[in-house]
């Protein structure tokens, strides 16, 4: 069992940035492939990038802005955000699981309850 706790959210404003933590209980927390998801009013909640051991992907729209890291000694995983938008404003969630190409929700299996994070034009 894993149970995941974001921190880190907050107001900001556009081309402003913002570290989210996903902080994991478990001693076997570096196995897992760690994704960060995120869900804004109205929307389905939609992929962001994910961390399998040192491997990192990014989507789209993120890619270049979003950095993900992990730090098992602490057995947490970070969101750098950089150059927000005001189109990042969003839930984040951060979940874990086995799957090392995981893209989608089912392929996780723990979840966080998300972060808040809300960007001003």
């Amino acid at each position: 069992q894993v149970q995941l706790v974001e921190s880190g959210g907050g107001l900001v404003q556009a081309g402003g940035s913002l570290r989210l933590s996903c902080a994991a209980s478990g001693r076997t927390f570096n196995m897992y492939t760690v994704g960060w998801f995120r869900q804004a009013p109205g929307k389905e909640r939609e992929f962001v990038g994910r961390i399998s051991g040192d491997n990192t992907y990014y989507v789209d729209s993120v890619k270049g802005r979003f950095t993900i890291s992990r730090d098992n000694a602490k057995n947490t995983v970070y969101l750098q955000m950089n150059s927000l938008k005001p189109e990042d404003t969003a839930v984040y969630h951060c979940a874990a699981g086995f799957r090392v190409r995981g893209v989608r929700e089912t392929d996780y299996d723990y979840w966080g309850r998300g972060t808040q994070v809300t960007v001003s034009s």
